[in-house]
């Protein structure tokens, strides 16, 4: 994979380390409010988050790393159990279904040893290794499936479905139906027919 300069980010500065803390102070926060107290289970989500729109519903437990790269549009569920890894922006439509345990992560780490690990780290006071991201996109009225694991860079077109258990590694068209691991388009309806 080819990587430029600005795909990679420091992951242990203090700034990151303090907005890492704050997210799980707030995500702990989250899961411990009473499932029926709707309005400060807003309030932390528009606290934690970058946007949430209308008619949002997170179940717990929720994971993120920095939270304030989430953006969620309107009529969006997000089912139990879901990782959010967003070092970069993850954008998410409306209307979108997500099912347990789906996870998302923007960064990851390239290949190779020698481009991996940083030699010089104990003195330039950095992590040891090199961590890159690319922002993810699930375009309006996307249904993700259980378990699906969606990968760095990855947009999923309007109306498309995720099933149950795929590896998203690279994009997936609008109006298709995808599957597996790596995950493959297996079938496509035409725009008319996605129309909600």
């Amino acid at each position: 994979m080819f990587y430029e300069a600005k795909d990679f980010l420091e992951t242990a500065d203090k700034e990151t380390l303090h907005i890492i803390s704050n997210a799980r102070k707030l995500t702990r926060e989250y899961y411990f409010t009473d499932y029926d107290d709707t309005k400060r289970k807003n309030e932390i989500l528009k606290e934690l988050l970058g946007a949430v729109g209308e008619n949002v519903a997170i179940d717990v437990p929720l994971h993120c790393d920095y939270g304030k790269n989430i953006f969620l549009g309107d009529d969006v569920v997000i089912n139990m159990n879901c990782t959010f890894v967003d070092n970069k922006p993850i954008w998410i439509g409306n209307r979108v279904l997500i099912a347990s345990n789906v996870q998302f992560y923007t960064s990851s780490h390239p290949v190779l040893p020698q481009e991996r690990f940083v030699s010089d780290w104990e003195e330039t006071g950095t992590t040891f290794f090199r961590t890159y991201a690319r922002s993810i996109e699930i375009q309006d009225n996307v249904w993700i499936g259980g378990g699906s694991i969606i990968l760095a860079g990855v947009t999923i077109g309007e109306n498309s479905v995720v099933g149950a258990g795929s590896v998203v590694t690279r994009s997936i068209p609008a109006n298709c139906v995808a599957v597996g691991n790596p995950c493959k388009v297996i079938r496509c309806f035409s725009e008319e027919r996605g129309k909600v």
